[in-house]
């Protein structure tokens, strides 16, 4: 009998969702079971698929959550798996749908987690890393790493608004003294961060104003539509002069990023599947509600400016079928499997457990079984389960998560 585990995943309605049936986690969702009916007025943000205590999934047969089902079957995970992480599953999957903007954030490294958790667990109550992947499944936006330092000397000259709030001296020092550009660009970005609200919101109204003026080229080279949909949704806020010291990349479906310890970054809209440690840690400094940290995320930030293309993660080519994502960590990987219509395709063979959650078409497993891979539906594979895709009327996507060792 082939051992693959169907499971049940659970949504976060942030209210940074979209919509109804307009998001994809509501439709994923809603094919795959694990909601019955779709409100058109609720935010679908998240479809949480691993062990986080925050939101596990469940085995569908038996209503167990998945952490407690692992630690009775902890051989599933695979030898590997078991040495390095324990009897953990260390990753989590989530596919996020994204109408307005996520907060300016970091996440820490594995000690500097520890270290906040032991200081302020209240407010940092995750210790685990959180290095995480995104891999458009739409049109993707999203803030990633600082600009080169000649974009942003160049904003900073451009942009009265930024002289004045930042002073002449300070942006001088950062033109020309080239042997100290990192130090200098933390100083300029923890003043422009800690700046009093009154001083932002009169500055974002005098830089929006003076953006309507522009001719549509000048419009375009500073970002006029980012920065009005930004103080839309976060009126006023210092975040929305973020995307002059970061970089606005644009991903198209299928495309990834890759986001390390202490890497600046906000998504801002459109569809991913999303791959993590299992954590939920977030430093936050602008564009939300919730807790702002500007000291803590200033004092760990990566101020290497790098262009945008640099952000871009590529995959390997496993096959034909398969494009692997393995990023710089051993905590996860991810396989973007697309097999096309009328074919019968074997699963490459992992020695560690893995999540699959298929995105479009249908198979059968194996030509016998009544197993049946579908939209929207999500499940385990132990360790070295060898599964045969039978693909008939139309391709098949799928992404398949797992361990990266």
């Amino acid at each position: 009998m082939l051992e693959v585990y169907e499971l049940k995943c659970f949504i976060q309605n942030y209210l940074w969702g979209k919509r109804g049936s307009e998001s994809e986690v509501s439709r994923l969702s809603l094919a795959g079971q694990h909601i019955e009916s779709i409100n058109e007025e609720q935010y679908y943000a998240e479809l949480w698929m691993g062990a986080h205590s925050k939101s596990p999934s469940i085995l569908k047969n038996s209503e167990q959550k998945l952490s407690d089902w692992i630690n009775d079957n902890e051989e599933i995970l695979g030898k590997s798996s078991i040495l390095k992480f324990g009897n953990k599953l260390p990753f989590l999957m989530k596919v996020l749908s994204i109408n307005s903007a996520l907060s300016i954030q970091v996440h820490p490294s594995k000690d500097r987690a520890e270290e906040l958790h032991k200081q302020f667990p209240e407010l940092y109550p995750d210790s685990n890393h959180k290095p995480e992947m995104a891999i458009a499944l739409s049109n993707f936006e999203g803030l990633c790493g600082f600009r080169p330092y000649s974009e942003i000397k160049f904003f900073l000259k451009e942009i009265p608004e930024f002289q004045l709030m930042l002073g002449y001296d300070l942006i001088r020092q950062f033109n020309d003294d080239i042997n100290n550009s990192q130090i200098l660009l933390k100083d300029i970005f923890y003043k422009l961060m800690t700046l009093e609200k009154e001083i932002i919101s009169q500055n974002v109204k005098s830089h929006k104003s003076k953006l309507q003026s522009l001719c549509d080229d000048e419009k375009k080279k500073f970002l006029t539509v980012l920065f009005y949909r930004l103080d839309c949704w976060f009126p006023n806020d210092v975040g929305c002069f973020c995307i002059y010291f970061l970089n606005y990349i644009q991903l198209l479906p299928g495309q990834a990023i890759y986001l390390g310890a202490n890497e600046p970054h906000a998504y801002i809209h459109g569809d991913c599947i999303e791959c993590m440690a299992c954590s939920d840690n977030v430093i936050r400094a602008g564009l939300t509600p919730k807790h702002i940290d500007v000291k803590t995320l200033c004092s760990m930030l990566n101020f290497n400016g790098a262009p945008v293309e640099s952000k871009l993660f590529y995959g390997i080519q496993e096959n034909s079928y398969t494009t692997l994502f393995r990023p710089p960590v051993p905590d996860f990987a991810v396989a973007h499997i697309k097999v096309p219509a009328n074919n019968i395709y074997t699963l490459l063979k992992r020695d560690v457990a893995s999540i699959i959650l298929i995105v479009h078409g249908q198979c059968k497993i194996e030509e016998s079984s009544d197993l049946i891979f579908s939209t929207g539906k999500v499940f385990l594979i132990p360790a070295n389960k060898v599964v045969q895709l039978h693909v008939e009327i139309e391709f098949l996507e799928l992404f398949q998560a797992f361990v990266n060792l």
